[in-house]
């Protein structure tokens, strides 16, 4: 029974297993992905949701506190102007009382005169002296002329004229009553704890209260502290928050006021957190999968190393007893030319049982004329090769490419090739092998005229125990690649392949 036809499929078939295996792998990981990812957006939705709601009823309560600020401040205007008429009440009854004869009743007038217990008033003739006053800070005995100050106090409205006989005018000032002024401090804190309620809110999100200009802002809320002086700063983020949300416009005490409010912080995350999440799936599988890599890749390199130990000490005994028998058959009386083949086969099997000797440990680079390494290297294999293939190398015998080399390990790497490419041309065609210098590298192209290498299998073609072929291990260009990507610091790849007319793998070797 032959083992090698048995084992061969196996090792054949490893790959195409592995390549199905990760495919499964793969949809099993992106149905678990897409689950994931679904769930976890359905659960971002639905707290985006509520965040939404919640900043919904927030907004809402601000329409309704400003409806009720509104509302205050349109009561204060109808005591405002209550006290208005009060005060033209009083400035009429003093005229009335002023004019009234001798023997008017002006009891009318005196008890509106005096029903007045709130409103400050002070009664002045045209060059400001003061003639009464009343519900003030100071005492007609002390102050009898309107001072700058006084004037300043009193000048919030405008002063009733009153011509009460023959043209001489009277000034009748007044201010707002002491009961208004406390209710207006109450007013304005009202107004400012709302500005202080909507930026402080418990949505936690940013605000941006503007004037009708949208420029001029009143009050602001989760914004940096260190930039709200910044104009550009706070245009760019007025200019975001509109983007996003329609500001609410509402009007506190008679002026226009806009409130911009960005999404919370929390509903921001939320709404990127899928894709980081997936970002992060995709980062452990990728880590996962070189780490494994690596891992596998290590326990190869130590299985490769192992099995060129051992096979070059399994070859060791044997070579010896072959080489003490070729000096044997020296003293026999055997043709030169026999004796001739079957010394070169022996250097030849010392050869490789040095190669193999070398599998793992570190490399002896030589400075060697490459051009010189690869002629005889064919010279060797072309009187085992069929004479049906042609060999064609350039530049010419003699010319020199300096490289770093290890003599033994690259000329394994040439056979190996030559004898793909024999195989793939099935004992018939031409082999070409082309060595380029360049300013930091040499190349080397071998072509061959056979079947080709179809384009999916390329990147699989180096794996160990990858062949084609009836016969054979597939080790040949695994062993090429580790020989060169590891003991020459260089690059072997396919170059090109076309099915039915040929292939040309490439090597390229620092100088």
């Amino acid at each position: 029974m032959n083992i090698r036809k048995l084992i061969r499929p196996r090792v054949t078939n490893i790959y195409q297993q592995k390549k199905t295996w990760k495919r499964w792998l793969f949809l099993i990981a992106l149905v678990i992905v897409g689950v994931s990812l679904w769930y976890t957006n359905t659960l971002v939705k639905n707290i985006a949701r509520d965040e939404r709601n919640k900043i919904t009823t927030w907004a809402n309560a601000i329409q309704q506190r400003a409806n009720l600020v509104n509302y205050t401040g349109q009561f204060f205007d109808s005591i405002r102007n209550e006290e208005r008429d009060r005060v033209e009440l009083l400035a009429e009854a003093t005229v009335k009382m002023v004019e009234a004869g001798d023997n008017e009743d002006i009891s009318f007038y005196l008890k509106i005169i005096s029903n007045n217990t709130s409103i400050p008033v002070i009664l002045t003739d045209a060059e400001g002296n003061i003639n009464e006053a009343k519900n003030v800070g100071f005492s007609t005995d002390t102050v009898k002329k309107l001072t700058p100050e006084l004037l300043k106090e009193f000048s919030v409205y405008l002063p009733i004229v009153l011509d009460y006989y023959s043209g001489n005018l009277i000034y009748f000032y007044y201010k707002d009553s002491h009961l208004f002024s406390e209710l207006k401090v109450v007013l304005d804190d009202l107004v400012q704890s709302f500005f202080m309620e909507v930026v402080n809110n418990s949505a936690s999100v940013p605000v941006i209260i503007t004037d009708s200009t949208r420029h001029e802002v009143v009050a602001w809320g989760k914004l940096d502290s260190t930039r709200v002086n910044d104009t550009a700063y706070i245009a760019s983020m007025v200019e975001d928050m509109a983007s996003g949300n329609e500001p609410i416009e509402i009007e506190i005490t008679g002026s226009k006021h806009f409130i911009y409010y960005q999404d919370s912080f929390l509903l921001t995350q939320l709404r990127f957190y899928p894709y980081i999440q997936l970002a992060i799936i995709s980062i452990f599988l990728l880590i996962s999968y070189l780490l494994f890599s690596v891992a596998r890749r290590s326990e190869q390199n130590q299985v490769w190393v192992g099995l060129a130990k051992e096979t070059a000490h399994q070859l060791g005994t044997p070579l010896s007893s072959m080489m003490a028998w070729v000096e044997y058959l020296k003293t026999k009386d055997v043709g030169s030319d026999t004796i001739d083949e079957l010394q070169k086969d022996v250097n030849r099997l010392n050869t490789i049982t040095e190669r193999f000797s070398k599998i793992g440990s570190a490399a002896n680079l030589k400075t060697e004329n490459v051009v010189e390494v690869v002629y005889n290297s064919i010279a060797y294999l072309k009187t085992r090769t069929s004479n049906k293939v042609s060999f064609s190398i350039s530049p010419p015998q003699g010319a020199i490419v300096l490289t770093q080399l290890n003599f033994q390990l690259f000329d394994w790497v040439i056979e190996n090739l030559v004898k793909n490419a024999v195989d793939a041309m099935a004992g018939k065609g031409s082999i070409t092998i082309d060595i380029q210098e360049e300013d930091r590298f040499v190349v080397i192209d071998v072509s061959d005229t056979g079947k080709g290498i179809p384009k999916k299998m390329q990147r699989t073609i180096f794996n160990p125990g990858f062949t084609s072929k009836q016969r054979g291990w597939g080790l040949g260009l695994s062993l090429a690649q580790r020989i060169i990507r590891e003991n020459h610091d260089g690059k072997i790849f396919v170059k090109s392949s076309i099915p039915g007319k040929g292939t040309t793998f490439r090597i390229i070797l620092r100088k």
